[in-house]
Order: C-alpha cells, then structure tokens, then sequence
C-alpha cells in the first residue's frame, strides 16, 4: 500500500514560542501553484500520498452539483462547509434534507456536539444530545443524500464506495487531480476520502478555485458557483471567529482545511496553495497558508499581517499572551 511522506521528507512550517523558547515545531509539505498552474515553490515530499480529508470536500459538492443537486447560496456553501454547528448552520442542512424530502434520520453521519462553544453550552443546558445533524460534516451528507434523490438512487448506503453517488464523485475527483486515487479509505464521517499526491489537490483546488461561471465547460461553470457561494456566505464554511471564515472574510480566499493538518487555499489571482502538517495539527495551518500566499506576491502583508493577529494563534501564560504560534518563514 502507498505511503504518506515520512518525517524525513518533511520540513519545519511553524513554530510555537512561548516566553521566546521555541517550544514546538510542526513540520510538514507544503506547495504553491502561480495563476498559470507552474509550481512557484515545493517544500518536503509534495508526490507522496494523503487523505486531504475534509479539504476534499470542495470537490465533493462539486461533484455533487455535476450530478444535478439543485444547490446554490448558503446552501452550496455548507455542502462544502466543516460547519461549527451553530442554529445558523443546522438550518440549512434541513432545508437541503426537505428538498431531498428525508428526515434527519436518513443522514449517516455519527452524532456530535457542536464545535460552536456557545451552541454546545445552550444545548447542555437544555439537555440536548450530540446529533447527526450537529455534526461538521452534515452538509456534506446531506448534498450527497440530496443528489441521490434528483437521480432515483436509493438512499439506503449512499456512503458505500461502490453506490452511485460515491462513485461519481469519484471519478470527478480523479479528472480533477488528474491522478488515479492511491487508496480508498473512511474519513471521519464514514464517507469514502482518497488518497492524493498533494500536488494533485493543489491542481484540482486550483482547478475549482480559479473557475468562472461564464466558463463554456459546464464543470467549470459549476466550479465557479461553489467559489462564489462559499465566498459570499464564509460563516457557512466554518463558522463566526473560525480559521477558515477569518481568511475569506479578510482575504477574500478560497480556503478549506482538513482534519491531521490539510489545508488549501487559492488567491483571488489563482495562486494556490496546499499543505500538510506532519503530526496532523492544525493550529499553524491556515497562519503557514496565508504566509505562503505572501511570499508567492499574492496576498499584502498589511492584509496578511492583520488576519494572522485575527486568528487562534496566540500562546498564554496565566492571565498574558505569551507566545504565538507562527510560521517558520
């Protein structure tokens, strides 16, 4: 079976200093992509395979869209979204079930609490319990479940990497990253996530991210309505205060990370970049993605410097900040 990129083939992304003592240091592959598609920098393995996780998720929906799912607005965007679960969120994933016309009960992802502290503390207080459709992925299910009813597939296994939704997304992934999928593997959620070379997620987020809806080629006319949504509703992608809505809220990016340390993101002039943190952390990742937008010419660095001091980046010693955890170059 493949294997993913070993410590020796990683290099340091971030560091995290407390008191002025480097006191951890992530390390990891990194790749960035100029708006032509020419690799402006590599850094550690970037042919090695990795699940991208919840970064795939941009290319799911889009697959999904391909498929016929009527999906647009905050809706396209929670089908790309690891949602914090807020009321917010929770909404819109009914109203795609309703147009699905299935319940909750149909969705397959395993219940969870809300990462959105102040949903999961009112719902503690009210004696709820962790739901299936509180949990991150649940726009994703639920655009899956959705695109099974516009094509009369059954719903019953949507998730099975061999039923019909799974394996169009499938192939739609692998024209986008232009590669055969190394391994099938189960993500967090229980959907099928596949094995890529993190340049082949860089070419396929590069793909999606620099589409326009006036395109000639349907895939990228669809590409191009998922990049408007999830610009134009970035609380729905992640949630109020989190790393992946600061970003596109400040700077106008594409952006999506993915559990064990994956993150992509592409400038608004198609500069693109992908990543993968070695020990699966990701508190340094979207900090190390916006900085190697800077260094490639594609972001400000007022407009960089200011979303850094906007993010979860700080390290505190009792009631002071202390530290911060930052890029290593």
């Amino acid at each position: 079976m493949p294997q993913t990129f070993a410590a020796a083939d990683a290099v340091e992304l971030a560091v995290v200093e407390r008191s002025g003592f480097v006191e951890s240091r992530h390390s990891g592959s990194a790749i960035v992509l100029g708006p032509d598609g020419v690799v402006v920098q590599q850094l550690g393995a970037v042919t090695a395979p990795i699940l991208p996780r919840s970064s795939l998720k941009p290319l799911q929906a889009l697959a999904c869209l391909t498929a016929g799912a009527p999906l647009e607005g905050e809706r396209l965007a929670l089908a790309s979204a690891s949602h914090s679960g807020t009321d917010r969120h929770v909404s819109v994933v009914r109203d795609i079930l309703d147009s699905a016309r299935l319940g909750e009960e149909a969705l397959a992802c395993p219940p969870a609490w809300p990462t959105d502290q102040a949903t999961r503390d009112e719902m503690v207080r009210e004696h709820y319990e962790p739901s299936r459709i509180r949990m991150n992925c649940s726009g994703k299910h639920a655009a899956m479940l959705l695109t099974c009813s516009v094509n009369n597939w059954d719903p019953r296994g949507y998730l099975d990497p061999g039923h019909p939704v799974q394996a169009h997304i499938r192939d739609v992934i692998e024209r986008l990253i232009g590669e055969k999928a190394a391994v099938t593997a189960i993500d967090g959620c229980g959907a099928p996530v596949y094995a890529m070379s993190l340049s082949g997620l860089a070419k396929a987020i590069q793909r999606v991210g620099t589409s326009s809806q006036t395109s000639p080629f349907a895939l990228h006319r669809s590409a191009g309505t998922l990049v408007r949504a999830v610009r134009e509703h970035p609380w729905a992608i992640d949630g109020p205060g989190r790393p992946d809505t600061i970003a596109i809220e400040r700077l106008g990016v594409f952006a999506k990370t993915g559990a064990e340390g994956v993150m992509v993101m592409v400038a608004p002039d198609g500069t693109t970049v992908a990543l993968k943190i070695l020990d699966g952390s990701a508190r340094a990742a979207t900090a190390v993605a916006v900085r190697l937008l800077e260094r490639a010419g594609a972001l400000a660095p007022a407009d960089v410097a200011e979303t850094l001091a906007a993010l979860p980046l700080s390290i505190h010693g009792g009631d002071s900040t202390v530290g911060a955890i930052r890029p290593a170059f």
